[in-house]
């Protein structure tokens, strides 16, 4: 077992401090950061999802409204 005389001296951690605390501190900020970033990536991704799906539906109407007005039957007729 590891006994330290001091609050430095466990600190220090026998010369290797820079980085045994460098690590835990990077570590520490990666496990903080990963959610956060995971949680924002997905809300961006359900908003361009949904935007995508009102686009698509827009898009599906107003083909359903011109063929519902009779303008296939106009192109069908014109065409023979």
């Amino acid at each position: 077992m590891i006994h330290w005389n001091s609050f430095s001296d466990f600190l220090a951690m026998g010369g290797y401090g820079l980085y045994v605390w460098g690590s835990f501190g990077v570590t520490a900020l990666i496990m903080i950061v990963e959610p956060i970033m995971a949680i924002r990536r997905r809300k961006t991704l359900v908003l361009r999802l949904k935007r995508q799906l009102r686009a698509e539906k827009s898009t599906h109407k107003a083909g359903s409204t011109s063929r519902s007005n009779g303008e296939v039957g106009k192109e069908t007729r014109s065409s023979q």
